[in-house]
């Protein structure tokens, strides 16, 4: 629970509202690890999504669903919003999304957006595109779509849309399946798949389906409801994935070439209705994969991060998940792949935790999603 406030607030003066990191309000909270402290690095965002440190780890990109793609530095300096941002659909859970930064960034200064594009008919789907950032950080140039979710079947949900790059420079997105559950199943449509690619939007030739008939090149895996996180583990290479469940049903996945994750015909979850899935044959179906690790009850999970730093080295082996729902931080402890622990932290923070990323400092950083959200840094105390 929240036990006291050490630090008292103070007035900076930065480029818009925000307060000074180290002037801020430092909170702590209990915790089977530690006293965990939060501090605000900047306030006021609206509904912030996704963030990515660029190089120093002083600044950061945060994207605002609206639209906007923001520079923040760790003093509490917030940018005006950058120029050349794309265009996106900003309705129900679409808008603009993740951000990841090129693994070549050094020398390219490439910047990976995923955002919600319209279509016809009302109809809107997930895009990727990429745009070098300008040296005086004030915009992107020559954005570039390089991967459109086909088709376009959206109104308004299940959007997906995280990304990371692996060792070998491919590009995994993660797609929601825009509610339409049998699309999950689908080899000749995006929906509910996980889509790998080379950095500039071309089809690597080993990936799973290349050359099948009515199959889409670009699919990994397939079977996936609405993934909300995705990291890459630092200690195997391998890209790691959280979904949404309906309610009930929240899970991790390690996705493989050609896998069958099973939405709808496999699922922990029942409808909304409380009625079950029509679609579904059991929690287990034949010829689909079993979840890596599973909610019954459903958090609402969102972004992830592995905490491989030295800061706090009771933090170490740890896979970290904002929640939704459940209004915390999960901190899912690893042997190896296996989860033997799930400890939740934050819960009397009372916010929705949209993104989690590790900082180059050994904090964490999140997002809350809100009208008025903030970037958090997290730590322990006297550690």
């Amino acid at each position: 629970m929240l036990r006291h406030v050490l630090l008292p607030a103070m007035l900076g003066v930065t480029l818009v509202t925000a307060v000074p990191l180290s002037a801020a309000e430092v909170e702590r909270y209990d915790s089977a690890s530690g006293a965990v402290t939060v501090r605000e690095v900047v306030g006021g965002l609206e509904h912030p999504w996704g963030l990515a440190f660029l190089p120093g780890g002083e600044r950061m990109l945060v994207t605002e669903r609206p639209g906007r793609l923001r520079v923040v530095r760790l003093d509490g300096e917030l940018s005006e919003p950058l120029e050349g941002v794309p265009e996106v659909h900003a309705r129900g859970q679409g808008g603009l999304l993740d951000v990841r930064l090129s693994p070549d960034f050094a020398k390219d200064r490439l910047v990976y957006l995923s955002y919600a594009e319209a279509g016809e008919g009302g109809q809107s789907g997930t895009a990727v595109g990429r745009g070098r950032l300008a040296e005086d950080l004030s915009r992107l140039e020559d954005f570039e779509v390089i991967f459109r979710q086909a088709p376009k079947l959206s109104s308004g949900m299940h959007y997906g849309s995280r990304m990371d790059f692996d060792p070998e420079g491919h590009l995994f997105i993660a797609l929601g399946e825009n509610n339409q559950r049998p699309t999950a199943q689908d080899l000749d449509k995006h929906q509910g798949k996980v889509v790998r690619l080379y950095p500039d939007g071309q089809v690597p030739d080993d990936n799973p389906f290349v050359g099948q008939a009515g199959a889409r090149p670009e699919i990994w895996s397939y079977g996936h409801r609405n993934p909300q996180g995705a990291a890459l583990n630092p200690w195997t290479g391998r890209f790691w994935l959280n979904e949404h469940g309906p309610r009930g049903g929240d899970g991790v996945n390690i996705p493989e070439a050609g896998k069958n994750y099973g939405w709808p015909l496999a699922t922990h979850g029942i409808d909304y209705s409380r009625q079950p899935i029509s679609e579904a044959k059991g929690q287990t179906f034949e010829g689909t994969e079993a979840p890596h690790y599973v909610w019954e009850v459903s958090p609402g999970v969102s972004g992830m991060a592995f905490y491989d730093a030295n800061r706090f080295p009771i933090w170490q082996r740890s896979l970290f998940i904002g929640a939704l729902v459940d209004q915390s931080l999960i901190r899912l402890q690893l042997d190896g792949d296996k989860v033997v622990g799930d400890e939740r932290l934050l819960k009397d923070m009372g916010a929705r935790i949209r993104d989690v990323r590790l900082g180059p400092d050994g904090y964490l950083y999140l997002l809350t999603d809100a009208s008025k959200g903030r970037l958090l840094q997290v730590g322990l105390d006297d550690q």
